[in-house]
């Protein structure tokens, strides 16, 4: 997602949007920053001197530079046993033997928002491993709505391959997996997740790798995430499945297997919020987030033309008289 340059309020104060600013230089890029062509736009679009402004920021800038620990919005969902799941406070690392796996959740549902995370995932070999971020309704399975990231380890060598996937009402085979033009484990990335009443977009870093338009109510038989979804994260076996079509199982002799995570902050609307979910207040549901800017669009067009491999939307052979599901004409 583009650099925030901050927008100007009309007739809101200057001190709430200087306190957007901030907040959103510290949601899009998971770290905070002050972006100071915006504080110049809002300095010269005041009556107020740039001094006055520039010592408010630096007030500011404090309450909004401290990275959330992890407890404050999300706990242990399975294997807390001190082992597979060590707590950090900013870090969270997930590790896996033949003995248990571990997973994390958000304390809150969520029904919009601007979701990310940093996440570096286990090296070397990693056939069979999987390594999830996902939104999930409750339960997390049955009739549920589901957006998820998840790394599929590889043996030496070879590639991880980052699949997305969308379930609406518990309906997936939405697969779309490609591989990045980087080595998720090398080191820690921003995965994103921008979920509105009017798109759907996955994030790499600042690249769109996917993006689901709503179009419920103008297009027959169309699906789109709708109920409230809670923020996942996990590592498991997916031996039946993750690396060759499940023909390259997991080594337990190359365990364990860690992955570290990063970023605590959650923008969403709760279900504690008495804001509606689709309010126009809410930043991330502004009309600059409802469509892909013209860069954004050009990027994730280079996405998939470069580095998908496979897309569902291509693979009529797996739909009934070839007829792939709506959302596949309207990206």
């Amino acid at each position: 997602m583009e650099s925030y340059s901050g927008p100007l309020f009309g007739d809101r104060s200057l001190y709430k949007a200087a306190l957007g600013e901030l907040h959103f230089g510290q949601a899009a890029n998971a770290h905070t920053y002050i972006s100071w062509r915006s504080y110049s736009k809002l300095a010269m679009a005041s009556n107020v001197h740039q001094p006055w402004l520039l010592l408010l920021l630096i007030v500011l800038l404090p309450a909004v530079a401290a990275n959330p620990v992890f407890d404050e919005n999300y706990a242990p969902t399975w294997g807390a046993d001190g082992y597979h799941l060590v707590n950090q406070g900013t870090e969270v690392r997930l590790t896996m033997d033949k003995n248990s796996g571990a997973g994390f959740g958000s304390k809150l549902s969520y029904g919009s928002g601007f979701f990310h995370m940093r996440i570096k995932v286990p090296g070397g070999y990693t056939a069979g491993v999987v390594t999830a971020y996902y939104l999930s309704s409750d339960p997390d399975s049955g009739n549920h709505d589901e957006v998820d990231f998840e790394f599929l380890g590889n043996v030496d060598g070879k590639p991880i391959t980052l699949q997305t996937n969308v379930f609406v009402n518990g309906h997936g085979d939405r697969e779309q997996r490609l591989g990045l033009w980087f080595d998720p484990a090398a080191d820690f990335h921003d995965y994103k997740i921008l979920w509105n009443p009017y798109q759907l977009v996955v994030f790499v870093d600042e690249t769109p790798i996917r993006v689901m338009r709503n179009m419920t109510g103008r297009v027959p038989e169309y699906e789109f995430p709708a109920k409230r979804m809670r923020l996942r994260a996990s590592l498991w076996d997916g031996s039946g499945w993750a690396t060759d079509g499940g023909r390259t199982k997991i080594d337990w002799n190359r365990a364990p297997f860690t992955a570290a995570f990063r970023g605590f902050g959650v923008d969403a609307c709760a279900n504690t919020s008495a804001t509606p979910c689709g309010s126009p207040d809410l930043w991330w549901n502004a009309r600059r987030y409802r469509r892909l800017s013209a860069e954004q669009r050009a990027a994730y067009e280079n996405v998939k033309n470069t580095y998908m491999n496979y897309d569902y939307c291509t693979d009529k052979d797996r739909f009934a008289n070839g007829n792939v599901p709506a959302e596949c004409s309207y990206d």
